[in-house]
């Protein structure tokens, strides 16, 4: 999908159209589109969820877009009402609104929203990731059944550079520790202060790198700096269709910095109607990591709409 039929599909009904767009213009984030005619004002601006609708919020890249149409699509289909609030920001931003009642619904993912709450947990099951994370949330605030698909962060380097240092998908984080001086790494902002980023790569496998580059959250701007190889390594989604296309190399993570990363609806408590906790454990039981990698590729690869894919993959699931 361009850019310009990203930004209408998001603004389309919308009386907040123009801070959308300023916002999306802006930002550059992800590189695909949202949402129907339920899409309200800029969340920042304040307002959200009043009465029975459900605010179906999502993350400033394009998967988290894909899973909030997914889940907010599966709610429509129960006769929940909907309105989306897309490519809002970081979990730095979209925490706060889930907590203020601007946002009553998000994709998230269990263990990078426990590193967020918790950078001291260490879980070794996903039940124990949920727990962990059950026991720090915000009180007005739960979690839905996590899914069997799984997406994590990883350090992902070129093609050049696994062949340069014989890198290969047997390869570990901490085969660069001989290394890591003269390579250059990039990632979303958030990437060097977090745990789950360069805190973490330098506490747990003590890497320093060459220096950081600020791009996006695993989106075109990560892409291409490590295509053209002006990074050398980056914070690559695993499910994400670029590392194959490009013969990029993902290192395993064997001190699990990045944990577990199933993905699992965060919800406002008593916010949304039990047809449609029902709807939304569905959804979850049935999406898979196969699953999630093929709807990926089909907006980031085929450019196909995803709020298209979301309703051909629940139609074709029995739950739209």
């Amino acid at each position: 999908m361009t850019y310009n039929n990203r930004i209408s599909k998001s603004i389309r009904g919308n009386r907040g159209a123009a801070l959308v767009a300023l916002a999306a213009a802006t930002t550059l984030l992800a590189g695909c589109g949202s949402s129907d005619d339920g899409t309200s004002d800029n969340p920042l601006a304040g307002g959200g969820a009043s009465g029975d609708t459900v605010v179906v919020g999502s993350n400033n890249f394009a998967e988290s877009i894909l899973l909030a149409d997914i889940y907010g699509e599966a709610l429509k289909a129960k006769g929940v009402k909907v309105k989306y609030q897309p490519n809002i920001g970081s979990r730095e931003t979209t925490y706060g609104l889930l907590k203020n009642g601007s946002v009553t619904l998000l994709p998230e993912y269990n263990g990078a929203l426990l590193a967020y709450l918790d950078q001291k947990a260490a879980p070794k099951s996903t039940e124990e990731t949920t727990k962990a994370i059950e026991a720090k949330l915000d009180s007005k605030l739960t979690l839905l059944d996590p899914s069997p698909a799984e997406d994590k962060d990883s350090v992902t380097v070129n093609a050049a550079t696994a062949k340069k240092y014989n890198l290969t998908a047997k390869s570990s984080i901490g085969d660069l520790k001989g290394i890591a001086k003269d390579l250059v790494i990039g990632g979303s902002p958030e990437f060097q202060t977090r745990h789950q980023g360069l805190s973490g790569l330098k506490s747990m496998y003590g890497l320093e790198f060459k220096s950081f580059k600020s791009l996006d959250a695993g989106g075109p701007l990560t892409q291409s700096a490590l295509k053209k190889d002006s990074v050398q390594a980056a914070d690559l989604f695993t499910t994400d269709p670029v590392i194959a296309k490009e013969k990029f190399v993902v290192l395993s993570d064997p001190k699990n910095l990045f944990g577990f990363q199933n993905v699992q609806p965060l919800v406002r408590k008593n916010a949304v109607p039990k047809k449609g906790v029902d709807a939304l454990n569905a959804v979850s039981a049935k999406l898979d990591t196969k699953a999630l990698l093929d709807l990926d590729t089909q907006v980031q690869v085929q450019h196909k709409d995803p709020l298209d894919v979301a309703q051909a993959w629940l139609k074709a699931n029995g739950l739209g």
